[in-house]
């Protein structure tokens, strides 16, 4: 019954709403749904190799939290699967296959199917399976059989337990058990729950007994202007330590800290694209964020920051809230992320520029020429048609400045008629 509907839901002679819950499980249902609607060829052998260019497999390995519990996989595991016809896998919370080790034949059978390290077995790109179904929904999960979306994956039976960080809750990785249909047991299961627990213990146990780095300032997150957006730590030394970052993740970090209680993954992810970013690109671009900036500054459940951080942006809006105009204005370097296409970002930009637009434009007399002259030296000012008329006919204004204001309109006026 259940290989039957799977033909049929993959000719397209039903969709998932029609399937038979007895048949096919609700949970599996809309993972082939979501394997569908992503492009994932039900007839195409098994996943695709991550590229080993220009990082490697050794060094993806190393870059995995989760790498540092590898004796407690081996111990628990590993050892009793070499001849059981089992395999151990362990994958990165993106879906790529760190580790496959247990039966010599049960791992000559996957490699048939590019079960191997360095191969993506997320949902995204296999379709319906233990690990990458597991982590794309953050719950464990067994597979039986024709319940795989690949048919070349259907022999096989798995069962995966996503692992978290224990400090932060974020989702490292996926141990995952694959051999016949007996593995689909409580038992299973259960052993494999157990190992998770054990693994996030150890985990806690290292970082408990990890002296910690200590830094003489709050993390900097730098945002405004033309230039690249950086993220700079200061250690104990003094010296400071800078990140460079992409649009994405000084994205997440400036929304994060405008949201101090915290984003669930769908509200960061409405946050950062008008067509709704999934959960599960979500938690990729997070776990990625956290190996540039160290993951010991964001936690999940929900997404939030753990230590305050200081920003340029909170530095202008600071000097508003005092009423210090020329201050905001010293630190004011240019727009807000002036290349992000985030809604939420843009509507932060505006507000933050004719926030100080308006302070200028309604600032004191005295004093009022300097503020207005440095804000149309600005970007945002350039082309402010009415700050350029109000320093033109302001009264502490000397001729070369009346004149160069003339002037300006006058450009204004032959581009914009």
């Amino acid at each position: 019954m259940l290989r039957a509907a799977h033909d049929r839901f993959i000719s397209g002679e039903i969709d998932a709403q029609q399937l038979d819950p007895t048949a096919v499980r609700p949970v599996i249902a809309e993972s082939w749904r979501r394997s569908l609607a992503t492009g994932v060829d039900p007839d195409r052998g098994g996943a695709q190799t991550v590229p080993a260019v220009p990082t490697t497999l050794d060094q993806i390995r190393a870059a995995q939290p989760i790498a540092a519990a590898l004796p407690v996989i081996q111990k628990l595991l590993v050892n009793d699967a070499r001849d059981s016809g089992v395999m151990v896998a362990v994958t990165a919370a993106d879906g790529t296959l760190l580790w496959v080790e247990g039966d010599p034949t049960a791992i000559n059978k996957g490699e048939a199917m590019n079960f191997v390290p360095g191969a993506d077995w997320s949902e995204r790109s296999v379709g319906t399976n233990a690990p990458g179904t597991a982590l794309a929904l953050d719950r464990e999960l067994q597979i039986h059989g024709s319940e795989h979306f690949s048919r070349l994956v259907q022999p096989w039976t798995c069962t995966a337990v996503p692992v978290h960080d224990p400090a932060t809750g974020e989702l490292i990785g996926c141990v995952d058990l694959t051999g016949d249909s007996q593995i689909a047991s409580s038992q299973t299961l259960a052993l494999v729950r157990a190992t998770v627990m054990a693994i996030e213990n150890h985990l806690a146990l290292q970082r408990l007994l990890q002296p910690a780095s200590a830094t003489t300032a709050n993390p900097r997150l730098t945002v405004l202007g033309g230039d690249r957006p950086r993220w700079v730590v200061t250690s104990d030394d003094g010296q400071p330590h800078q990140h460079s970052l992409s649009g994405r993740h000084a994205d997440i970090l400036v929304l994060l800290s405008r949201h101090p209680e915290g984003l669930s993954a769908d509200h960061l992810a409405m946050l950062l694209d008008d067509n709704d970013l999934d959960a599960v690109t979500i938690r990729v671009e997070m776990s990625r964020l956290r190996r540039v900036i160290g993951a010991e500054y964001v936690a999940s459940r929900p997404y939030r920051l753990l230590a305050p951080v200081d920003s340029d942006v909170a530095d202008v809006f600071a000097a508003l809230h005092r009423g210090d105009v020329d201050a905001a204005l010293s630190h004011y370097s240019g727009a807000l992320l002036p290349q992000s296409v985030s809604p939420a970002i843009a509507r932060l930009r505006t507000e933050l520029g004719e926030s100080l637009r308006s302070a200028v434009l309604s600032a004191p007399a005295a004093g009022q020429v300097g503020l207005l002259r440095r804000w149309l030296a600005l970007p945002d000012g350039r082309d402010d048609r009415h700050g350029w008329q109000l320093l033109r006919s302001h009264p502490s204004a000397d001729a070369v400045i009346r004149a160069q204001a003339v002037g300006h309109l006058a450009g204004l006026d032959a581009e914009f008629g």
